[in-house]
């Protein structure tokens, strides 16, 4: 199994370009099953999850075609749904968490589908109940076949309805969206996910020929058509990555330029970023980070500590909440970290005070962070990277420590993000894949 070797403490600079968003390019590539026409899809990002589901479709019977960098082209007109009953399906299909987004459109045209109990990260319990709810709701039957640890849903017709989701999944949400577009009838979907992720999904889905209004927000009316036809689509910059490396210029007093992020679809995270005294210069459609030899972070109005909690979107995404935490370390002042949505997503930090950071974990969902103003700078230590966004925490964690850092297990960061050892060292970062 691959590690990073790390030497930090040196000072970055240059441009970096995000890669194409994660998050949505799993809903995206589901959403090529709602038709036997093609789809071409540019901006692909380049990694492990990603792939890992591009190679279930090509089994399932999509056809595949590579059209450029980071562009393909899907046509799902010879499926085989034989194969979800296979014993590869059932290991490919549970060791990614994204796959649960094939069951909507697959009941949506082909009316049944299997999943197993799908995998990802180990951060806490991450229930599936508003995908089944919200699927039963349109008139699927569905079943868990416990020994087999499988997921099995059918329907002979799905009917429009009303619902109000009893939390705003984002894949709960693109799993009933993707069903509906095919119903008879209204869908009215209540609290539903607003993330770029589903408004990209919305339009998309629209240019086949979908009738979807309210995109955008949280209240979605989705007026079923009888067939969906192919289109072109292009994916927004990963926010995930964007907010990474605001938080990797900071901690290695970097000047970073990052291309080309669709300023307007970041929603608070140049703002929460600032909070904890960063300097984040929108310049056209780049974010500079200047190099920054302090960063001190504010207080409330009323002068109460500074606190950090994820919530859905328009709030702060729980994925940039580990980034957050481990930027801290090294400002001037205190800030409370709130990781609301997932219960083990900050058991990281015993690695980050290993490397002499001051944390204080008050329970499964709330660290106190009393940044050390470089005062301290962290040592390198060998460490394992738990998941994916952790994992990039600890990779920061590094760059900025002093000396040399190993961090293993690194095919949780893989799974996320694209070529980083390559394109950190472009811009001057000490790091080997070894």
């Amino acid at each position: 199994m691959a590690s990073f070797k790390i030497n930090g403490g040196i000072k970055l600079h240059g441009e970096i370009k995000p890669q194409g968003a994660k998050n949505e390019a799993l809903q995206i590539l589901c959403a090529t099953l709602l038709t036997e026409k093609k789809i071409t899809i540019y901006n692909i990002p380049d990694i492990r999850d990603v792939n890992k589901l591009i190679s279930l479709l090509s089994d399932l019977g999509v056809s595949i075609r590579k059209v450029g960098t980071g562009a393909m082209s899907f046509q799902a007109d010879n499926i085989n749904l034989d194969y979800l009953k296979s014993d590869e399906f059932k290991q490919k299909g549970s060791s990614l968490r994204g796959s649960i987004m094939i069951l909507g459109p697959l009941l949506s045209r082909f009316k049944k589908g299997y999943m197993p109990q799908p995998g990802g990260d180990k951060i806490g319990r991450r229930r599936l109940d508003t995908h089944f709810v919200g699927l039963t709701n349109l008139g699927a039957k569905f079943n868990y076949i416990e020994s087999e640890s499988l997921y099995q849903i059918e329907a002979a017709n799905l009917s429009g309805c009303y619902m109000l989701l009893d939390e705003a999944s984002v894949t709960g949400t693109a799993n009933i969206v993707m069903a509906a577009v095919l119903a008879k009838g209204t869908t009215t979907i209540f609290n539903a996910a607003c993330e770029p992720y589903l408004l990209q999904l919305c339009n998309m889905l629209n240019r086949m020929g979908a009738k979807i209004s309210g995109v955008g927000s949280n209240l979605l009316a989705i007026e079923g058509v009888e067939e969906l036809h192919g289109t072109e689509h292009t994916m927004l910059p990963d926010m995930i990555e964007i907010g990474s490396f605001i938080g990797m210029a900071a901690m290695t007093q970097s000047e970073i330029t990052i291309k080309n992020v669709n300023y307007d679809a970041l929603g608070l995270i140049p703002e929460v970023f600032r909070r904890l005294g960063i300097q984040v210069v929108k310049k056209g459609d780049d974010l500079f980070i200047p190099e920054q030899e302090s960063y001190e972070v504010e207080s409330f109005m009323d002068g109460s500590i500074m606190t950090i909690a994820d919530a859905p979107w328009p709030g702060f995404t729980p994925d940039l909440i580990s980034i957050a935490l481990v930027t801290a370390t090294q400002a001037k002042g205190s800030v409370l970290i709130h990781q609301k949505m997932f219960e083990s997503r900050l058991f990281f930090v015993d690695k980050l005070i290993d490397m002499g950071a001051q944390i204080i974990l008050c329970d499964p969902h709330r660290a106190t962070v009393i940044g050390l103003n470089r005062s301290y700078p962290l040592r390198g230590i060998r460490m394992s990277s738990p998941d994916i966004r952790a994992g990039v925490a600890l990779l920061i964690a590094a760059l900025s420590a002093k000396g040399t850092s190993i961090i293993d297990n690194i095919d949780q960061i893989d799974r996320g993000y694209q070529n980083i050892d390559e394109r950190l060292r472009k811009i001057g970062a000490d790091i080997e894949r070894i």
